[in-house]
C-alpha cells in the first residue's frame, strides 16, 4: 500500500474519484464527516418512543447522546496520533467497520443497557470526521484549510439538516430501529467509497505510538492551540446542549410529534450550511480569527434571544428553532475557522491535534448534553438549556478574543 502513499502536501496531485492514487474526493470527505453528523441527530426524534420500548426513563435514554460523544471523545485522543503514524487509510477503514458492527447490535439491543453500549461502540465512525479534516490539512495549508474545511462542512451540514427529518418520518411510519437502519446502509456505502477512492495523504513518520503522543504535551503547551480548541469547544458545546435538551423540549414543552419534530430540528443544520458557505468564501479575505469573533457573536445573540422570549413567556416551536437556526449560522461561520486553527498551530502534528482538538470539543459537548438534559422538567421549560447555552457562547467569544490579543503580543514581540 506504500506505493500509494503521498509523501508531501507540496506534491499532492489532484484529487480524483474512484482513484486510489489521488487523495480522496470531495465528496469522499463529505460523506466520511457527514455518517459521523448523522450518526448523532438521525435518531433524535424517535427517543420518547425507544424510551417507551425499553420501558426506561427519557433521562437513560437521553445518554446515548452523552454516552456517543464521550467515546467519540476518548477515540480521538487515539485516532489522531495512530493515523499520523500507520496513515489515515487503514484507521479510517477500521471505525468504520467498528461502526457497522455496532449499529446492528444497536437494532438488535434486548435491553437499554445493551443498546447504550452498542451506542458507545458506534463511536467508532468519529474515525471518518477526524481525519477528513486531517486529509485536508495533510493537502493544503493554513487559510486554505479553513476554506476547504469549510466547503466539507458545508456539504456535510446537509446530512444533519435533512437526516433528523428523515428519521422522524421513518419513526412515525416504520418504528425507531428504522433509523438505525438508515445509519447501516449509508456506513456500507462510505465503506466502499472509502475502499476504492481514498488514497493514503499522511507522510511516513517512523515514529513510534511514543513518539506520536509526545506531541501533546507540546499541543498542550500552545496557547494559540488552546485558544482555538477551547473556542471550538464551547460553540459547539452550546449546540450539543441544545442535542440533549431539545426532543425534549419537543416532545414534553411544544408537544411536537416524531415527523414535526424531525422538520423543526432541521433549523441549526440549515443555518450552520450558510454559515459554512460563507466561510468558504470570505476566510481567506478576512482571517480566521475576525470569522470565529464574528460567527461566536452569532452564537450568543441568537441563544441570548431565545432565552428572552421564554422568560417572556413568548416561546414558540417556531421562535425557538428560527434563534437557534443562528447557533447554527454562527457555527458554521466559526468551526472550520478554529479547526484550521488548531490544525496549523502545528503542522507536523495535523493529526494528533485534530484528535486532541476533537477531544476537547467532544468530550465538552457530552458534558453539556448529559448536564442539559439531567436539568430539564416540564415546569421549567427552555430556560435552564438556554442559560447553558449562553454561557458557552459567551465562553467561546472569550477564548477567540485571547487567542487575538497572544497572536499580537507574539507579532509585538517578533
Amino acid at each position: 500500500m506504500s506505493q500509494n502513499r503521498i509523501s508531501s502536501p507540496d506534491r499532492t496531485p489532484s484529487a480524483r474519484l474512484l482513484d486510489r492514487r489521488t487523495p480522496p474526493h470531495i465528496l469522499t470527505l463529505v460523506l466520511m464527516a457527514g455518517v459521523s453528523a448523522m450518526t448523532m441527530n438521525v435518531f433524535l426524534p424517535a427517543l420518547p418512543e425507544m424510551t417507551d420500548y425499553f420501558g426506561t426513563d427519557y433521562s437513560v435514554m437521553q445518554l446515548s447522546i452523552a454516552i456517543f460523544l464521550a467515546v467519540n471523545a476518548g477515540l480521538q485522543l487515539v485516532i489522531g496520533p495512530l493515523s499520523d503514524r500507520f496513515g489515515r487509510r487503514p484507521v479510517l477503514i477500521g471505525g468504520i467497520l467498528i461502526f457497522l458492527a455496532a449499529t446492528l447490535g444497536a437494532i438488535y439491543a434486548p435491553s437499554a443497557q445493551a443498546f447504550l453500549l452498542m451506542r458507545a461502540a458506534q463511536a467508532g465512525i468519529v474515525s471518518a470526521m477526524v481525519l477528513s479534516r486531517a486529509i485536508v490539512r495533510d493537502m493544503v495549508p493554513g487559510e486554505e484549510a479553513a476554506q476547504m474545511i469549510a466547503y466539507v462542512t458545508m456539504g456535510m451540514s446537509l446530512v444533519p439538516m435533512v437526516a433528523p427529518t428523515v428519521g422522524g418520518f421513518l419513526t412515525h411510519i416504520y418504528g425507531w430501529q428504522s433509523a438505525f437502519w438508515l445509519l447501516f446502509g449509508v456506513g456500507f456505502v462510505l465503506l466502499l467509497l472509502v475502499t476504492f477512492d481514498a488514497g493514503e495523504t499522511a507522510p511516513k513518520t517512523g515514529g513510534s505510538m511514543k513518539d506520536m503522543l509526545r506531541g501533546f504535551p507540546e499541543l498542550l503547551t500552545s496557547q494559540r492551540f488552546l485558544g482555538y480548541a477551547l473556542s471550538a469547544a464551547t460553540a459547539s458545546g452550546a449546540y450539543f446542549a441544545f442535542l440533549g435538551g431539545a426532543p425534549f423540549l419537543g416532545s414534553t414543552v411544544f408537544n411536537l410529534t416524531e415527523d414535526k419534530l424531525g422538520l423543526y430540528m432541521a433549523a441549526p443544520a440549515i443555518g450552520y450550511f450558510f454559515g459554512n458557505f460563507i466561510a468558504g468564501r470570505y476566510s481567506a479575505r478576512f482571517g480566521m480569527n475576525t470569522m470565529i469573533l464574528i460567527g461566536a457573536g452569532i452564537c450568543a445573540l441568537g441563544v441570548f434571544v431565545s432565552l428572552l422570549t421564554f422568560l417572556a413567556d413568548r416561546a414558540t416551536p417556531m421562535n425557538f428553532f428560527a434563534m437557534i437556526s443562528l447557533l447554527g449560522a454562527g457555527n458554521g461561520l466559526q468551526l472550520p475557522n478554529s479547526i484550521a486553527g488548531s490544525l496549523s498551530v502545528r503542522p507536523h502534528l495535523a493529526g494528533t491535534a485534530a484528535g486532541l482538538g476533537g477531544f476537547m470539543y467532544i468530550g465538552g459537548g457530552a458534558v453539556l448534553s448529559a448536564f442539559a438534559g439531567s436539568v430539564l422538567s416540564p415546569e421549567s421549560g427552555g430556560t435552564p438549556l438556554l442559560v447553558i447555552m449562553l454561557c458557552a457562547s459567551l465562553s467561546s467569544i472569550a477564548a477567540a478574543l485571547w487567542v487575538v490579543l497572544r497572536e499580537r503580543k507574539l507579532i509585538r514581540e517578533g
